[in-house]
């Protein structure tokens, strides 16, 4: 399995950026997708995880700033970021994690990471 994003980059403070990330080698889709930050120098941290039915949770320094979305088709997701600020700087990774249905042994997968940086 593999987990590909893209849409990273440089954006200003108060700008927007959507990133993708969009999986293959998969015959099902995943449990759960997110998005997880890591800052310069910090730990990684999740800040956006959406189920497969859609149900939402975000991190209190995100939630009404950041959307998460996922097509379960195209075993994609996505991360629309608005009103971006200074410490949303990092590399930004999607995650996917469950069950396998034909085992029920658990998977946790990870891409590569995307960087974004919000400087002016």
């Amino acid at each position: 399995v593999q987990l590909v994003e893209s849409g990273g980059g440089l954006v200003q403070p108060g700008g927007s950026l959507r990133l993708s990330c969009t999986a293959s080698g998969t015959g099902f889709s995943f449990d759960y997708m997110s998005w997880y930050h890591q800052p310069p120098g910090k730990l990684r941290r999740m800040v956006a995880r959406i189920t497969s039915n859609g149900k939402t949770n975000y991190a209190d320094v995100v939630k009404g700033r950041f959307t998460i979305s996922r097509d379960n088709a195209e075993n994609t997701v996505w991360l629309q970021m608005n009103r971006l600020k200074p410490e949303d700087t990092g590399v930004y990774y999607c995650n996917a994690d469950g069950d396998n249905p034909s085992d029920a042994r658990p998977y946790d997968y990870w891409g590569q990471g995307t960087q974004v940086t919000v400087s002016s």
